[in-house]
């Protein structure tokens, strides 16, 4: 049983020779190319606008990864070619933007702004968790005053 009759069967709940609605078959693979779209298509497109966005933002002095694995740094920029200094003595190379893999100076300073934010994030609970502590200690001492006074 092949897909096409295997769709068919489950739009219209077909029996043997009945005639089938030519417009549930039609919703069926409208649906199916909707589920493809959102489930493939769209987050490619996506990934391939981060990286164009990527290779244009590339600037002198930013480490790159190629996507044969060659590292280096970039040295000159033009529209579509950059040269990239690699290894300890200095060799150069020019290579296209399309080869560009990863920026990896960009990647670090994204890294050290998460770790920063999470600092930030951990700081603020913790000075939080102090307050409510001192809070927590004034309450019971305005409490004991109170229960002492009844006492009286």
């Amino acid at each position: 049983m092949n897909f096409i009759s295997l769709m068919a069967q489950m739009a219209g709940g077909a029996e043997g020779g009945a005639q089938q609605n030519p417009m549930s078959m039609v919703i069926m693979m409208a649906a199916l190319f909707g589920v493809m779209y959102f489930v493939m298509i769209r987050p490619q497109k996506k990934k391939q606008k981060e990286e164009q966005n990527m290779r244009d933002n590339i600037q002198v002095g930013d480490e790159i990864t190629t996507i044969g694995g060659i590292v280096g740094r970039v040295v000159t920029v033009k529209e579509d070619s950059l040269i990239i200094e690699t290894g300890a003595d200095r060799n150069k190379m020019k290579i296209t933007r399309w080869a560009v893999s990863q920026n990896n100076t960009a990647n670090e300073k994204l890294e050290a702004e998460r770790q920063a934010a999470k600092e930030a994030a951990e700081a603020e609970k913790q000075k939080k968790m102090e307050e409510a502590a001192e809070n927590s200690k004034k309450n019971r001492k305005k409490s004991k005053k109170k229960d002492d006074t009844f006492d009286s």
